[in-house]
C-alpha cells in the first residue's frame, strides 16, 4: 500500500456537514486491490492480536463486532485502515467514532476518511494504520513495541496540544453557546466570535483586561499597600533587596513566624510559611531569591488558604486549598504513599491535567522534619503528612469546593477588592480560620489578588460542586450567543461567484457597515485590498473572519478550498449556489456533474437553520439542493412562470425573479420591484442574461438578510464593473475603429453565457482567442471548440503558458477537433503562444470588429491591449445605449462582469 496523498479538513465539507474535523488519506492498495481481508492468509488472526479492541467496532451489521465480521467474511484494506486508524486515536484517550471509505476512479485508489480530535494525532494514526496494516499482511503480526509506541506518540502530541484546564474549561462552554472560536498564531491567544464582535483572551485574561490592573496584582507589595489604605485586611509586611535586611524586616512584622516569598513569584514558588528560627528564615531568602530579586517578608497568619473568583465584578466560586499531603493506611511509608497518590488519573504534570503530581523539593524535606517524619515513615490509619507549605494546586494540593459558606460581608469584601485593583477577572487569596465569618473577626487577611486566575480548582475541586466559571466568562463578554457572530454570506457555483460577490459587497456598503470579502482577485476590507491572488479558500475567509474591523463577511467559496480544507466557519447566514456546470471534472477525484453538484451544496447545507440557502431555481442541480437543506429556502429564477417558484411563493416563500424588465421581490400576496435590468450597470442595458441572474442572486440574498430595498436598489444602480475592480470579467476596451473583450471564461457553460453576449455584436466580424486549463478532460476541449465555432467568424487557438502536465500542442488539437465538428469550414488558426494569439488578433482585426481574448494571464491581456495606444475602457451608465447592436465605436458602452 502506497499513500499518495492526506489532507485535513477543518469545517464543513464534501463528506459531512456536521463533523469538522476529518483526515483524508488517499490510499493506493497497490498490490492488494483485488485482494479482500479474508483472501489475506492470517490477517484476521493478526489483526485481532494487534487490536482486540476492535471488537467495539459496530460497522454495518449495526452491531458489536460487526466490524471483525466483516474482517473475517473479506472487505478491502482501504475499509480497514479506516477503522484502525480510529482505533488507534481511542486508544490513546481520543474518542473519534466517524469514518468513510470510498473507492476513487482509479481502480485500487481509496478515499480513507475518518475523524481527529488533533491534527498531527489524525494524521499520525492514518500512517501508522498503513503501517500496521502492511505488516499484518507481510508478517502475519504487528510487533507490540512498534504498537506501544505508536501510541506513546499519539499520547503525546494529544497532551502536547492540549489547551490547559482554564482554556479548555472557556472554549468549552463557548461550543456549548454555539460561539464560535480559534486559535491565534502568536502568544497563545484564543478569539471567541467573528470580526468586529470578536473577544480574545489568553489564558483567563480577556481584552477588557486592563493593563494598569495586571500589573499591580503583578506587584505584591503595591497590591498590598493599596488595599491598605483602603482599609483591607492585608499581612503586615515590607519588601527587602538584600539579606543584610531581613532580620530588621522580621522585627518590623512583629518577629516570628513570618513567611518569605519573592515579590515576583506566582504559583507559589520560592514561598516558605510558618517560619520560626533565623536559620529556616536565611534558608527562606535564598530559595526566594531565585525567583526574584525583591523578597517579600511577612507575618505569618494562621488559617485556610481560600481563593475568592470574582468575574465581572461578582463572586462567583469560592475553594479552599489543601496543600500537597497523603494520608495513612498503617501500612505504607510517606514514600509509597506518595507513589500511589500519583497513580490518580487525575494527576498529571504542570496544569496538563485536573490535578497535579506531587514533587518532592526543599521545602518538602523541612515539613518532613518539622512532622518528625522521613519517607520511610509508616502513618497510622487516618493519619495527615502535609508534603508542601503551599496550597497550590501546581505543587499537588487539592481544592474543597466552599462557594455556598463564604459569608456575605467576605462577598462584599471581594467585589470590592476587584473594583480597587481594577480587574474583570480575578483570584483572591485569602487566609481565614472560617470562610464563613467575617474576616475581621476571626482575624483573617487578603494575602494576594491574582490576575489571569486559574480556573481548574473551581471547574474540577476534589471535593464539593463544580462550579460553571467559563459561563460567567462567556456572560461577560458576550451580552446574548448570537453577539459574537457578524453575518456570513457564502457564495459558490460554477460560473458567476466574483461577480455576485463583488455585487454583494457592494450593496451591503450602503448599509454603512465594513465589508470584508475574498474573490479569486483577492482579499478586501473596505475599500482597501489586503491581500491580491486567488483568495477563496477557508485560509483567505478566516483573514476575513479574524479581522476586528469587520461587519459583514461576503465569502466566496470554490471548489477548491471546500474539496481541501471544507469551509472556515460552521455554518453561514446565507449561502447562494449559483450554478452547476462541467468544469475541474477529474480533478481532486471529482468526476461527475453529481458529485461536483455534491460539493457545491456544501455551502447551501452549511446554513444556520433560521438563515437562508440562496438558490437558483432555473438550475435543476441546484434546486434540488432544497432537500438536503435545513436553513429557509429562497429561490432566485429568469424565469417569471417557474412552476418550482410559483409554488414556492404559494407555501410563503420569497424569491427574486426577473419580471417585465425589473428585478422584483416576491413574497406572500405582493411583488415589490426592485430595479429595471436597463438601469443597473452591470446587466450592459438588461441585454446580458447571465449578469441579471447574477444580480438577482445578489439582491435576494441582501433581501433575506435585512438590507432594505432602498439599500439594494442604489447597490445595484452605483455598482461600477471595472478592470480595477473586476478584472478578467466582460471588460470591454474602445480601441477606436474596433473593440476588444476580456474575460475568463474557461469552461463550457461560461463559453455559452459569453456566447450570448457576444452574438449580438452585428457591427462587425466576432473574433476569438480561445484556450482552455490544461487540467480539464478531453472532451472539454472539444466541447470548447464546438462552442467557439458556433460563436465566432474567426478563431485563434492558443494555449496556457502552464499545460498543467499536458504535452504542448495537444489541448489546440482537441479544440480543433471540436471547431471542425461544427463548421468545417471555419476561420480558425493555431498560435500556441498567447502574446503572440493576441497580439495577431489585435493587429487584423478589421473596422468594427468585436475581440474576444479569453486568456491564462488576464493581467498581461489588458496589457497588450493598451499597448496599442489610445485604449478607452467603456462602463456603462444609466441612459446610455442598452442595445449592443448600437454601440459604434468610440460611443460608451460597458465593462459587463460576471463569469467566475
Amino acid at each position: 500500500m502506497r499513500i499518495l496523498k492526506i489532507q485535513t479538513l477543518r469545517g464543513p465539507n464534501y463528506w459531512s456537514i456536521r463533523r469538522h474535523k476529518l483526515i483524508v488519506m488517499r490510499l493506493d492498495l497497490e498490490n492488494l486491490a483485488e485482494t479482500p481481508s479474508n483472501e489475506i492468509p492470517d490477517f484476521y488472526e493478526g489483526l485481532v492480536e494487534a487490536l482486540p479492541s476492535l471488537e467495539g467496532h459496530y460497522c454495518s451489521p449495526g452491531c458489536r463486532g460487526g466490524f471483525l465480521m466483516r474482517v473475517r467474511e473479506g472487505t478491502m484494506m482501504g475499509h480497514i485502515v479506516e477503522h484502525v486508524a480510529l482505533e488507534l486515536q481511542a486508544l490513546a484517550g481520543m474518542q473519534a467514532g466517524f469514518g468513510r471509505t470510498r473507492e476513487t476512479s482509479t481502480p485500487g485508489v481509496y478515499q480513507v476518511v475518518f475523524e481527529y480530535l488533533n491534527e498531527e494525532a489524525g494524521r499520525y494514526s492514518g500512517r501508522a494504520a498503513v503501517r500496521l496494516c502492511q505488516s499484518i499482511v507481510d508478517r502475519g503480526r504487528y510487533p507490540k513495541a512498534e504498537l506501544e509506541q505508536d501510541l506513546q506518540d499519539l499520547k503525546d502530541l494529544w497532551r502536547d496540544a492540549a489547551l490547559g484546564p482554564s482554556t479548555e474549561a472557556i472554549v468549552t462552554e463557548a461550543e456549548k453557546r454555539g460561539i464560535p472560536w480559534m486559535p491565534l498564531s502568536a502568544r497563545f491567544l484564543i478569539q471567541l466570535g467573528y470580526g468586529a464582535n470578536q473577544k480574545r483572551m489568553q489564558a483567563t485574561m480577556t481584552d477588557n483586561t486592563g493593563i494598569l490592573g495586571v500589573e499591580l496584582a503583578c506587584d505584591k507589595e503595591a497590591t498590598k499597600r493599596i488595599l491598605a489604605s483602603a482599609g483591607v485586611p492585608v499581612p503586615k509586611g515590607t519588601v527587602i533587596n538584600f539579606l543584610d535586611d531581613l532580620l530588621e524586616a522580621i522585627e518590623y512584622v512583629g518577629g516570628y513566624p513570618i513567611v518569605i516569598k519573592p515579590l515576583d513569584g506566582n504559583h507559589g514558588r520560592g514561598i516558605t510559611i510558618d517560619i520560626k528560627t533565623w536559620e529556616e528564615a536565611e534558608a527562606a531568602y535564598d530559595a526566594a531569591r531565585q525567583i526574584s530579586r525583591s523578597i517579600i517578608v511577612e507575618r505569618y497568619y494562621v488559617g485556610r488558604d481560600h481563593r475568592v473568583l470574582v468575574i465581572d465584578g461578582k463572586v462567583v466560586a469560592v475553594a479552599e486549598r489543601v496543600p500537597a499531603h497523603v494520608v495513612g493506611n498503617g501500612t505504607s511509608t510517606i514514600f509509597e504513599l506518595i507513589e500511589e497518590t500519583n497513580l490518580d488519573p487525575n494527576r498529571g504534570e504542570g496544569h496538563d491535567n485536573i490535578l497535579t503530581k506531587i514533587e518532592l523539593d526543599r521545602t518538602s524535606y523541612q515539613l518532613l522534619e518539622r512532622q518528625n517524619y522521613n519517607l520511610n515513615t509508616v502513618l497510622r490509619d487516618g493519619e495527615i503528612c502535609y508534603l508542601r507549605a503551599t496550597a497550590n494546586l501546581s505543587t499537588g494540593g487539592i481544592a474543597v469546593d466552599r462557594t455556598d459558606e463564604i459569608h456575605p460581608e467576605n462577598i462584599w469584601l471581594a467585589q470590592r477588592i476587584v473594583k480597587i485593583i481594577g480587574l474583570d477577572i480575578a483570584g483572591i487569596d485569602v487566609v481565614t480560620p472560617d470562610i464563613s465569618r467575617p474576616l475581621r473577626e476571626v482575624d483573617g487577611v487578603i494575602v494576594e489578588v491574582n490576575a489571569a486566575p486559574g480556573f481548574r480548582m473551581h471547574i474540577a475541586p476534589s471535593q464539593g460542586i463544580p462550579r460553571n466559571v467559563a459561563g460567567a466568562v462567556m456572560d461577560m463578554l458576550f451580552t446574548n450567543d448570537s453577539a459574537s457572530r457578524i453575518p456570513i454570506l457564502a457564495v459558490t457555483g460554477t460560473n458567476g461567484k466574483t461577480t455576485t460577490t463583488r455585487l454583494l459587497a457592494h450593496i451591503f456598503r450602503q448599509t454603512g457597515k465594513v465589508i470584508g470579502y475574498t474573490t479569486t482577485d483577492g482579499t478586501y476590507i473596505g475599500d482597501y485590498l489586503v491581500e491580491p491572488g486567488d483568495n477563496t479558500g477557508p485560509q483567505s475567509a478566516l483573514l476575513i473572519l479574524q479581522d476586528p474591523t469587520v461587519e459583514v463577511a461576503v465569502l466566496e467559496s470554490a471548489r477548491g478550498g471546500i474539496l481541501r480544507s471544507g469551509l472556515a466557519f460552521e455554518a453561514a447566514n446565507v449561502g447562494v449556489v449559483l450554478n452547476v456546470a462541467s468544469d475541474h471534472l477529474g480533478i481532486g477525484d471529482i468526476d461527475t456533474i453529481e458529485q461536483l453538484s455534491n460539493l457545491k451544496s456544501v455551502v447551501a447545507e452549511a446554513v444556520f437553520p433560521d438563515g437562508y440557502a440562496v438558490l437558483n431555481a432555473d438550475d435543476h442541480r441546484v434546486a434540488a439542493m432544497a432537500e438536503n437543506t435545513k436553513a429557509n429556502i429562497a429561490y432566485f429564477t429568469m424565469n417569471p412562470d417557474s412552476e418550482l417558484v410559483r409554488n414556492h411563493i404559494q407555501k410563503g416563500g420569497v424569491a427574486a425573479v426577473y419580471e417585465n424588465n425589473y428585478l422584483s421581490i416576491l413574497k406572500g400576496d405582493w411583488t415589490h420591484r426592485i430595479e429595471r435590468a436597463e438601469n443597473i450597470p452591470l446587466t450592459m442595458g438588461g441585454r446580458a442574461p447571465f449578469m441579471i441572474a447574477n444580480a438577482l442572486a445578489a439582491t435576494l440574498a441582501a433581501f433575506v438578510q435585512n438590507v432594505t430595498i432602498e439599500q439594494i436598489r442604489a447597490g445595484l444602480t452605483t455598482f461600477r464593473a471595472s478592470v480595477s475592480q473586476t478584472p478578467g470579467r466582460m471588460n470591454l476596451f474602445n480601441l477606436g475603429n474596433y473593440h476588444a473583450l476580456v474575460d475568463y471564461a474557461h469552461n463550457p457553460a461560461s463559453y455559452e453565457a459569453l456566447g450570448a453576449f457576444v452574438r449580438n455584436w452585428t457591427a462587425g466580424k466576432r473574433i476569438g482567442v480561445v484556450g482552455g486549463p490544461g487540467d480539464r478532460r478531453d472532451q472539454d476541449f472539444i466541447m470548447l471548440g464546438k462552442l467557439s465555432a458556433s460563436i465566432f467568424d474567426q478563431i485563434i487557438i492558443k494555449e496556457d503558458d502552464d499545460t498543467r502536465g499536458r504535452n504542448r500542442g495537444s489541448a489546440a488539437d482537441l479544440i480543433t477537433q471540436g471547431i471542425k465538428q461544427v463548421n468545417s469550414n471555419c476561420n480558425y488558426e493555431v498560435i500556441l503562444n498567447e502574446t503572440q494569439a493576441i497580439n495577431k488578433a489585435l493587429e487584423t482585426a478589421p473596422d468594427n470588429s468585436l475581440v474576444v481574448i479569453l486568456p491564462e494571464s488576464v493581467s498581461r491581456a489588458i496589457s497588450l491591449i493598451r499597448a496599442r495606444g489610445v485604449v478607452k475602457e467603456e462602463v456603462h451608465q444609466q441612459n446610455t445605449p442598452t442595445n449592443i447592436n448600437d454601440v459604434q465605436p468610440g460611443v460608451t458602452s460597458s465593462v459587463v462582469n460576471t463569469l467566475l
